[in-house]
């Protein structure tokens, strides 16, 4: 397969990934009415992953010990780095921890330049310029956020940073495989989810009771193997091929995911100004495959 065709399907896969997890305020949701509160909410959704993907893991082990310090230092960023978010969703408004995020496709295309050498062309900026406009757009810039930044403002700050560092980890290493990315990531994430219950903060929740957890595992296993681990492989596939800057503005068809799904079944607010930033993120996210599809034409 060539190189050019590789990209453009990556593309498509990180950006179906998004939208996937755009979807995620539902079983978040779910569980939140089923007494999973707060960060082990978080937790849930790292644990119970890994310990479905420990088959693989162990029919894995020799590649995984093969990949050495790069494969997990790259499942240590990328872990924290998206523990990081989903805590900020926890300790800090919705639209704070979505903003401040999703300024990783600007630290991903800064790093990449510094570090890799990438070149930063202007359908890149340009790029960027849509997709933070339709963010701002849908998280209304008008909006309060002001103020002081709080733990949770920083979680989603640190995050955005954490995820640049970890995308151009995945990408420099020549020899890293998705699956073996995908693993190490859901393995440190799963000890990152579990140190974020001792952070001392507000909003941490109770420790759920085994009956409870027992009810959710019936639902939660599904979700895990359709939603989240596909997706999950879908990004750190994707980050192994793809300039860490174009995998985070891919990534921000999450956003359009979750408001279009929020309007349709929680009844939240989608009028003109959602729509209006769904098509600016939908723009951003094909602008980059579309040129890709066309240079291959050509």
């Amino acid at each position: 397969m060539e190189r050019s065709t590789i990209e453009t399907f990556a593309m498509v896969s990180v950006a179906a990934a998004g939208v996937a997890w755009g979807i995620f305020w539902i079983p978040l949701r779910a569980l939140d009415d089923a007494g999973v509160v707060g960060a082990w909410a978080v937790v849930v959704f790292y644990v119970l992953p890994t310990l479905l993907l420990l088959p693989i893991i162990f029919l894995r082990r020799r590649q995984i010990l093969d990949g050495g310090w790069p494969l997990q230092v790259a499942g240590i960023l990328a872990g924290v780095a998206l523990v990081c978010y989903a805590g900020a969703l926890i300790f800090t408004e919705v639209v704070r921890a979505t903003l401040f995020f999703y300024l990783t496709p600007i630290w991903s295309t800064l790093l990449a330049w510094i570090v890799l050498r990438e070149p930063v062309t202007m359908p890149r900026w340009a790029t960027i310029g849509l997709g933070v406009l339709g963010l701002l757009i849908i998280v209304r810039a008008d909006a309060e956020i002001g103020g002081g930044l709080s733990s949770g403002d920083w979680m989603a700050i640190a995050g955005g940073l954490i995820w640049a560092v970890a995308a151009v980890v995945m990408k420099s290493d020549q020899d890293g495989s998705g699956i073996d990315f995908t693993l190490s990531y859901f393995a440190w994430g799963s000890v990152a989810s579990l140190l974020l219950l001792v952070v001392p903060l507000e909003g941490a929740g109770p420790m759920p009771d085994w009956e409870t957890m027992r009810s959710v595992l019936l639902w939660m296993v599904p979700v895990a193997l359709l939603l989240v681990i596909p997706p999950a492989f879908a990004i750190m596939w994707g980050a192994t091929v793809l300039s860490p800057g174009l995998i985070a503005i891919l990534f921000m068809t999450e956003i359009s995911a979750a408001a279009i799904t929020a309007a349709l079944w929680a009844g939240e607010p989608f009028g003109l100004r959602e729509l209006s930033g769904v098509i600016l993120i939908s723009a951003a996210g094909i602008f980059e495959p579309v040129l890709n599809w066309h240079r291959q034409r050509t």
